[in-house]
């Protein structure tokens, strides 16, 4: 009988404990979510409130979320995670230019596994922080790909455009 009560004591602690923990995934803020699995996406808005504050607090203007610029991220970075190498900047700027986006500008990087991690990475480098902080710039798109086998795990896109 004590042996059933402890059992029973003991699966209810479990549940317990495993009911906080789904509890504590759920109310973590997106940008801290890592992006290196199959199933994980990034927080699109979450990005371009951070960014968009990130710009504010320069005095700049916010982004806004852009379809086509969301799917050419897209595309991008699934092409760098298939390819398991990240492509430069100055090529899909290229890219971009050739169907009819002009003046973008653009973040590539890979092994950053949560957003919070990506934007302080860019944030610290001179290169990827005059992007996010081009005054003329007032749409984006950002976007990750997962690659499994890769050093890297997470490839990831930023376009920005007037």
């Amino acid at each position: 009988m004590r042996k059933l009560i402890v059992t029973c004591a003991l699966a209810g602690l479990a549940l317990t404990l495993a009911a906080c923990d789904n509890d504590a995934k759920k109310s973590r803020p997106s940008f801290y979510v890592s992006l290196a699995s199959a199933s994980a996406q990034i927080d699109s808005k979450m990005a371009s409130n951070m960014i968009s504050a990130y710009r504010r607090n320069h005095g700049l203007g916010p982004l806004v979320l852009d379809p086509a610029l969301q799917a050419a991220a897209e595309q991008e970075a699934r092409a760098m995670a298939g390819s398991d190498k990240p492509t430069s900047a100055d090529t899909i700027k290229q890219r971009l230019a050739r169907s009819g986006t002009a003046k973008a500008e653009v973040n590539t990087s890979a092994g950053y596994h949560t957003l919070a991690e990506a934007f302080s990475g860019w944030r610290d480098s001179p290169q990827h922080n005059r992007v996010m902080l081009n005054a003329s710039m007032k749409r984006m798109g950002i976007a990750t790909a997962y690659a499994p086998g890769s050093k890297y795990k997470v490839y990831w896109v930023l376009i920005e455009a007037p």
